[in-house]
């Protein structure tokens, strides 16, 4: 019986042993577990904060091009219609009645005949501009409507056309006009 004993105590003892190294391994393989568990929640939690920062990025991205374009747009816009009132004005400019015309070229050549010898005139004025004027003419030129006058030498050339009061009118009007039509 003794030997029986000893070997029943061994067993007893190996039992015990294995129960806890299972034990141990058990907690070991939970503590594994967890810290796995941890780690990918972790992992979860930050990926969740980077695809929500470049939602974020990417939705103030989309958001600012729109503007953009939104504001190029109505650029768009606001200079078509500029566009369209200048055209307008060089429209009733062109089709002025006769005596308007007369008038107005009549004040140019009172004004500024006397600074040279020479003028130029579009061809539809060219018949009144030699009734007007004791300077030369010297020819026609594509404009709307008005004068150029130049000294003997043509060194010094003065633009009173009608295209180059309307263009300096213009840009000197850019501003009041765009404020007035869009406030």
């Amino acid at each position: 019986m003794g030997l029986e004993n000893v070997v029943n105590d061994i067993l007893e003892q190996a039992k015990t042993e294995v129960a806890a190294i299972e034990a141990e391994a058990q907690d070991e393989a939970a503590a594994i577990t967890d810290k796995a568990k941890n780690e990918a929640e972790k992992i979860l939690a930050d990926s969740k904060t980077e695809v929500e920062a470049n939602i974020q990025r990417r939705l103030k991205q989309e958001t600012s091009s729109a503007q953009l374009e939104s504001k190029r747009a109505a650029l768009n816009a606001k200079k078509d219609v500029l566009d369209s009132v200048y055209q307008s004005a060089r429209e009733a400019i062109s089709s002025l009645p006769p005596d308007k015309n007369a008038s107005m070229l009549k004040a140019i050549l009172d004004e500024h005949g006397s600074e040279g010898a020479r003028v130029y005139s579009n061809a539809r004025d060219a018949k009144l501009v030699r009734e007007l004027t004791d300077l030369t003419f010297m020819g026609e030129i594509d404009c709307i409507g008005g004068l150029i006058i130049e000294n003997d030498d043509g060194s010094i050339r003065l633009d009173y056309t009608f295209d180059r009061i309307l263009d300096d009118v213009s840009e000197q009007t850019l501003k009041p006009v765009s404020d007035i039509l869009f406030g």
